[in-house]
Parts: structure tokens; sequence; C-alpha cells
């Protein structure tokens, strides 16, 4: 139970005490930190995501290995200086498959022979 009556405004910060204060920097740090962290697995995991979803496509049309359909994915992303995400969201939005990825699919093709 509140020890003000409602009319009374409440105590300010400047008012509590020094380790009450220090306590609640200490805590926004910590929630601003794990604010953070959070939104960065949320985008490795979407991220992965995406790159599953590319490779299970890329096997499908290409009639290839989950494995062989990542090494495609990602020796034709390095080839084009891009992101294998990016690459990857390019692959699974796209009807056809994308040139960069036959152009490694023909590489990949020609040194097989």
């Amino acid at each position: 139970m509140s020890t003000t009556h409602p009319s009374e405004p409440l105590p300010t910060a400047a008012a509590w005490p020094a380790d009450a204060r220090a306590a609640v920097v200490e805590l926004t740090r910590t929630l601003r930190e794990l604010r953070e962290r959070n939104a960065q697995l949320q985008h490795a995991l979407d991220s992965r995501i995406r790159i599953e979803q590319a490779k299970g496509v890329l096997a499908e049309r290409l009639q290839l290995s989950t494995d062989e359909a990542f090494e495609t994915l990602r020796r034709a992303a390095r080839s084009a200086q891009m992101r294998l995400h990016d690459l990857a969201a390019l692959v699974v939005d796209s009807q056809a498959t994308p040139p960069l990825v036959a152009r490694e699919i023909a590489r990949r093709r020609r040194e097989e022979r």
C-alpha cells in the first residue's frame, strides 16, 4: 500500500536513495542490452530460416541434395560479393532460379566433366 496521499506527488528519482538510483540505472542498461541481443538473435533466426528455404527451393528445382544446394548458394553469393541471406531471399522470392545461381550451377557442371 502506498504511504502517500493520492494528491501528493510521487518523489522524484533525485529523492531516492543512491543505491536505488544505481539499481535503476543498472537495470535500464541491462534491459537495453537484452533488447539489443534479442533483436540480433531474431535477425539471425530470420536469416537462417530464409537460407533453409532457399536450400529447399534449389534442391527441388535443380535436383540437388540440400548440402549441394547450400554449397551452390554459398559459392554464388561469394562470387557475386553478396550476402548469403540476400541471395537466399532472391531465390525464395523468384519464380525462376536467379542468374547468379544458374551461373554457379553451370560452372560446377563444367568442373564435373
